[in-house]
C-alpha cells in the first residue's frame, strides 16, 4: 500500500508540475531531484575517506541544470568544461589522500554526466516550443513501459533477461516494457497532436522504450557494485529517486536530441 500511495503522490505532483507549474518551478524542482539524485548516488559509490568531497561534487553536480534552466542549451557545454576543471583541480589536491585519483575522477565525472548532465535535458525538453506536451508523452512511455515489464514479467517471463545485473527482470517483460511503451507513446502523441506521423512516434517511442531499460540496467550496475539494494528511502516502498527517474536520465536526452534533429519528420 505504501509503494501504491506513493506512487500516486508522484505521478500526481510531476502531471501537476508539468500542466500547472511555471518554468521557474519546473526548473527548481528538476534541479532539486537532480541533486537528490546525485547525493543519492555519491553516498553509495564513495567510499568512506571520500564522503568528505561529497558537498562540492553536488555542487559541480548541478551546474549543468542551472545552465540549462538561466541560459539553455547554449551553456550546457560550457557548464560541463567547468565542471570538469574543478573535478580535476579537486582531485590534484587531494591526491595524497586519496586512494586511486584517477578512479577517483572517473568515477565522479560520470556521476555528473550521467545524472547533471542527463537530468538537464528535462528543462531544455521543458524550454521547448511544444515540451510540455512531449514531456507527457515521454511520461506515458516511461509508465507505460514499466507497467507493461511488470505486469508481462510477472504472467509469463520465466527467462532472465540479464540475472548477472538485475536477478528480477525477465525477457518476457522486457518486451512487454518497450510494446507497452510503444502503446502508451502513441496513445499520448494521438491526443495531444494532431497530424502527427503515427508510424515515426510507433519507431521512436519502441526505441525509447529500449531506452529505458537500459536506463534501469545501468541503475542496477550501480547498486550491485556499491553493494546496495535501493540507492536511497527517501521514498517509501520506492527506494530512492535515482531508483525511480533511471530511464528519464537516458530517455530525456535521447528524445531532446531527436526532437532537435527530426521534429519535421515527427509532426507533419
Amino acid at each position: 500500500m505504501g509503494r501504491i500511495v506513493t506512487g500516486l503522490i508522484l505521478a500526481i505532483g510531476w502531471l501537476l508540475l508539468l500542466l500547472a507549474g511555471p518554468y521557474p518551478l519546473f526548473c527548481l524542482v528538476v534541479t532539486g531531484g537532480g541533486g537528490v539524485a546525485l547525493y543519492e548516488f555519491l553516498r553509495m559509490s564513495s567510499p568512506e575517506g571520500e564522503q568528505k568531497h561529497i558537498p562540492l561534487i553536488l555542487t559541480l553536480g548541478i551546474l549543468p541544470l542551472v545552465a540549462a534552466s538561466l541560459w539553455g542549451s547554449a551553456a550546457l557545454a560550457s557548464s560541463l568544461f567547468l565542471a570538469l576543471l574543478i573535478l580535476i583541480i579537486i582531485a590534484v589536491i587531494a591526491y595524497p589522500s586519496l586512494d586511486n585519483g584517477l578512479l577517483f575522477i572517473s568515477r565522479l565525472w560520470f556521476g555528473i554526466f550521467y545524472i547533471g548532465f542527463c537530468s538537464a535535458h528535462l528543462i531544455l525538453l521543458r524550454s521547448l516550443p511544444q515540451g510540455i506536451y512531449w514531456l507527457l508523452v515521454l511520461t506515458a512511455i516511461t509508465a507505460s513501459s514499466d507497467t507493461g515489464a511488470y505486469y508481462v514479467g510477472r504472467t509469463l517471463g520465466k527467462t532472465k533477461l540479464y540475472p548477472a545485473l538485475s536477478p528480477g527482470k525477465t525477457r518476457a517483460g522486457a518486451v512487454g516494457g518497450i510494446i507497452g511503451g510503444m502503446l502508451g507513446g502513441l496513445v499520448a502523441a494521438a491526443i495531444l497532436f494532431k497530424g502527427a506521423d503515427f508510424l515515426m512516434l510507433a519507431l521512436l517511442s519502441l526505441v525509447l522504450s529500449a531506452i529505458g531499460i537500459i536506463g534501469d540496467l545501468i541503475e542496477s550496475l550501480i547498486k550491485r557494485v556499491s553493494g546496495v539494494k535501493d540507492s536511497g528511502q527517501i521514498l517509501p516502498g520506492h527506494g530512492g529517486l535515482l531508483d525511480r527517474c533511471d530511464s528519464l536520465l537516458l530517455t530525456a536526452p535521447a528524445l531532446y536530441y531527436v526532437l532537435l534533429w527530426g521534429h519535421a519528420a515527427l509532426l507533419q
